[in-house]
């Protein structure tokens, strides 16, 4: 029973150690697009920001994104489940709230509201004229932004929550050792 305890909870520290790289990598991920990204293009001829961005979003979907953004939730809940199975309550509970935090704040809006604005821009020909190309840009930029920021917020609750479950359980099996 105590050998079956300590397997647990070394399997729900190492899912707790990959969910921690993966929410690390996607906090960064929409980090880098509210702090650098959309400022860059905010910044050069709408025209051209407009183009570049239709770029990046035909590009994005690969498999370096892919784990972070689709991984995170999952290694998240199953660690969290683990933690709780190893009788870390505490460390389970902030797990799967942190969990919940990107699936909620960063996921579900990403589907909602970013995919389809992405899928807009993509069809949207680029006008010749710079004040309607000023006024496209302007309109997605804006609101895109707002929302990859509310991305950005969620996510980095998801990686303080999933670094608290870790300390948690670390103070634990501390513990459980010193006994």
């Amino acid at each position: 029973m105590m050998q079956e305890n300590r397997t647990l909870t070394v399997v729900a520290l190492g899912l707790s150690g990959i969910a921690l790289l993966l929410a690390g990598a996607i906090a960064g991920f929409f980090y880098a697009y509210t702090s650098s990204v959309m400022r860059g293009l905010d910044a050069v001829a709408p025209a051209h920001a407009i183009v570049a961005m239709q770029g990046i979003n035909a590009m994005v979907r690969n498999v370096v994104f892919a784990p972070a953004f689709f991984g995170t939730p999952i290694a998240a809940t199953l660690a969290g489940a683990a933690l709780l199975a190893a009788g870390r309550r505490a460390a389970g509970l902030a797990m799967l709230a942190g969990a919940a935090s990107y699936l909620l704040g960063a996921f579900l809006p990403t589907f909602a509201i970013n995919v389809p604005m992405n899928e807009a821009l993509a069809i949207a020909a680029v006008p010749d004229d710079a004040a309607e190309a000023a006024k496209l840009w302007r309109t997605y930029s804006v609101d895109w932004t707002w929302w990859n920021t509310l991305r950005m917020g969620f996510s980095l609750l998801c990686l303080a929550l999933v670094g608290l479950a870790l300390f948690l359980a670390g103070r634990s099996t501390n513990r459980a050792l010193r006994r």
